[in-house]
């Protein structure tokens, strides 16, 4: 995920609003404390003077973060431009078990697998923090100190502080309990393994605060009780919401229609019409926790949304934040270009090759000959049905290639390629397919 500017200069450029009271206040308004431990104390750790440290984990259950997940790690960067300290824990052992689902058993990965997966979320989280300065963030993989361990030691010296009854509670537990499959003792032990990482970060590291998304609150709570009944001390944690629309519709990887940040798995193109296609109803709740931008100007635009909805400024602005913080700003505005040259209001020669592939994956998509004309494309792509049909469009202006207008049904479509393999043929100002040449 390479940024177009170094990533020292995005970070630098990122900063709280200091019109909050507090930082507490801040991530409270912007929607990013779902549900916590103890308010007050947890106010009084993240406004005081002295810095704590910190942690979020991530389980490579796939080859890439997901938006749930950019959530998380945003949260990571408020707490450390307040000066707190970040540790990024990657799980190359809860990874190998797998959070329990409410549904079914998770399918097991081989070691080699989570591996490369660990490196790859590691590589991503680290694009998103400082590792330089007082409050450096640290990265961790819980593999460390869970491969020599016994099982033994894992009954005697952890699995004690549980109490089953508690742990099948677990909205997900309970659910496998009361279905024909049930639930395997591997990832009914899940929870231990999650609490034991609270335990051990924060005897190694001085940890007092953990943070994840509140579907993952019973196992938080699960890490704050091991510490308390291991070390007699009280610890902190905030459940961050889950994104789902307005009308409760979950993002994510088991729904099936996860935003992934790696672009070979989501490219920058459908990341930012992604956020560009967010409803009137949630853009100024996903501007708040996913920008950057201060409390004054997210209050402008939910504004704008209430005055002229139609002008979607909103969206824009946050489609370009969010994809120029994960892609990049060149990518950003390559896919405003791709966007303006597929709906008419920009030029197809300002568009990357690559960019215009990504960005016309979902139209219809035949292979050209350099002497296929412009007519036998219109049909070939099912954009009209008869050559009688294509000979009375183009008559009409109706088609265009690339953009420009076809003034004959037999130009060849490779005249208006201008050297491009790839060309879009237009039928009005919706209809769109795509021609490729070998």
């Amino acid at each position: 995920m390479a940024l177009s500017k170094s990533r020292a200069d995005v970070l630098a450029a990122q900063k709280n609003d200091d019109t909050f009271e507090g930082l507490f206040d801040e991530l409270t308004w912007r929607g990013f404390v779902s549900v916590s431990t103890d308010k007050e104390a947890l106010a009084a750790a993240l406004n005081g003077s002295e810095p704590i440290t910190f942690y979020c984990g991530f389980d490579p259950t796939a080859p890439s973060l997901h938006l749930g997940h950019l959530v998380q790690v945003l949260f990571m960067r408020r707490l450390q431009l307040a000066g707190h300290k970040p540790l990024g824990l990657v799980g190359g052992s809860t990874g190998l078990i797998g959070d329990p689902r409410p549904t079914a058993e998770r399918a097991l990965n081989s070691r080699e697998t989570v591996a490369e997966w660990v490196a790859s979320l590691r590589s991503q989280i680290e694009c998103f923090l400082s590792f330089d300065g007082d409050n450096a963030a640290r990265m961790v993989n819980n593999l460390d100190w869970t491969a020599d361990l016994s099982a033994l030691d894992f009954l005697r010296d952890i699995g004690k502080f549980f109490r089953v009854g508690t742990m099948i509670k677990k909205d997900a537990v309970a659910a496998r309990l009361a279905s024909r499959e049930g639930i395997s003792y591997t990832e009914f032990s899940y929870q231990i393994l999650q609490g034991y990482d609270f335990l051990q970060l924060f005897r190694s590291h001085g940890c007092t605060l953990q943070s994840g998304g509140q579907d993952q609150w019973g196992n938080i709570v699960g890490g704050i009780d091991l510490i308390r009944k291991a070390e007699g001390a009280s610890v902190h944690a905030v459940g961050t919401p889950l994104i789902t629309n307005s009308d409760g519709t979950k993002f994510g990887k088991s729904e099936g229609n996860a935003i992934w940040l790696d672009p070979q798995m989501c490219s920058p193109y459908a990341f930012y019409q992604f956020w560009l296609n967010q409803a009137d109803a949630d853009v100024v709740e996903r501007l708040k926790i996913f920008t950057f931008l201060s409390r004054a100007e997210i209050l402008e635009y939910e504004a704008q949304v209430m005055a002229d909805p139609g002008a979607r400024a909103a969206q824009k602005r946050l489609a370009f934040e969010v994809t120029a913080l994960v892609h990049g700003e060149q990518a950003a505005r390559d896919a405003i270009a791709a966007a303006d040259a597929l709906f008419g209001r920009g030029f197809f020669d300002s568009v990357p090759e690559e960019l215009l592939r990504q960005a016309t994956s979902d139209l219809v998509s035949v292979a050209g000959e350099e002497s296929i004309t412009v007519g036998q494309a219109l049909v070939a792509t099912s954009l009209v049905a008869s050559l009688a049909e294509a000979r009375r469009v183009v008559a009409q202006g109706g088609a265009a290639v690339n953009g420009v207008r076809v003034a004959d049904v037999a130009d060849l479509v490779a005249d208006y390629a201008r050297g491009r393999r790839i060309v879009v043929l237009g039928r009005g100002k919706k209809a769109k397919a795509v021609v490729v040449f070998d």
